[in-house]
């Protein structure tokens, strides 16, 4: 019975009860901070769900302490991304034009319109990063997981999450975005990485080809050069549609010996190897993925 709930009760409790308390904290204009508390609720319900029904059992279990290393990553990158929020305002007062930010919309219709805009700059980024050997070398980071369970996704390199929210958030501060809307997008982004990271079999249906849930966000952590290179989208595969990475197959399976990078076996696994690996020479994988399909 409970196995029922969370396989077809998972994600609309994400998104419906979670995003809808990250709404809710902007929408009352309370302390941007307490969406950290949605997000901290959210990482219980991802790992209590990824015990009741895991897409992979043995992905439950550390592998070289990565449990306390994502731990780390977690903590910090939300300490960033709480302290961007409060960056917001400074940002928006020096911009030399008067805001066209839609803010006659009702606040939900604002929030979907910035997780619209954020998914674009978002995708891009991630894209452009799969391309680019610097921004590769950043991002190479969230790619050496050896498993895939929901706090993966709040496991990458502070500067390249840096470098991803400046991709999502600059169009919206151009817009004049509000700092109560971006409090409710950085925790729905939050959220959206926890499910789409999960290891939990749950089912939305048709929906799994709209949404960039965990069904086909594992094709994009796939280890070999341009395998791996596809489903780039944060909230949506729109964009992959658009850039022609969209990758699915129903019949695929994913072990541990799937993931992580074909070219970099023995990437360091603690945290403090993992923020330098970038600048050390013949550690930070300094070769960009080949787009899937280059050569055929």
């Amino acid at each position: 019975m409970i196995a029922h709930l969370v396989r077809y009760g998972y994600v609309p409790f994400m998104i419906l009860a979670l995003d809808g308390a990250a709404a809710a904290v902007g929408a009352s204009r309370v302390s941007p901070v307490l969406v950290a508390g949605v997000v901290v609720l959210g990482i219980g319900v991802s790992l209590g769900a990824e015990r009741v029904l895991p897409f992979q059992e043995a992905w439950n279990a550390p592998i070289e302490g990565d449990d306390s290393r994502d731990v780390v990553h977690a903590v910090v990158n939300e300490l960033l991304m709480v302290t961007s929020v409060f960056v917001i305002p400074l940002l928006v007062a020096v911009i030399p034009w008067d805001s066209p930010w839609p803010s006659s919309v009702p606040f939900l219709g604002q929030l979907i319109i910035a997780i619209l805009i954020a998914d674009f700059g978002i995708t891009t980024v991630h894209l452009v990063s799969h391309r680019v050997g610097w921004m590769w070398r950043l991002h190479a980071v969230h790619h050496s997981i050896r498993r895939s369970y929901g706090l993966n996704g709040l496991m990458k390199h502070p500067l390249h999450q840096t470098l991803e929210t400046i991709g999502g958030v600059a169009p919206l501060l151009l817009l004049g975005m509000p700092v109560h809307v971006a409090a409710s997008l950085a925790g729905c982004v939050a959220i959206q990485l926890l499910m789409q990271h999960s290891n939990v079999a749950y089912r939305v249906g048709p929906l799994r080809l709209v949404l960039a849930l965990n069904e086909c966000h594992r094709f994009h952590h796939l280890k070999w050069p341009g395998v791996g290179d596809v489903n780039f989208g944060l909230f949506t595969l729109l964009w992959d549609r658009v850039y022609g990475t969209f990758s699915y197959d129903l019949m695929r399976g994913f072990t541990s010996d799937d993931l992580g990078i074909a070219a970099q076996p023995y990437y360091p696994s603690d945290y403090v190897g993992q923020l330098l690996a970038p600048f050390r020479a013949g550690i930070g994988v300094p070769t960009v993925p080949v787009p899937a399909g280059a050569g055929e």
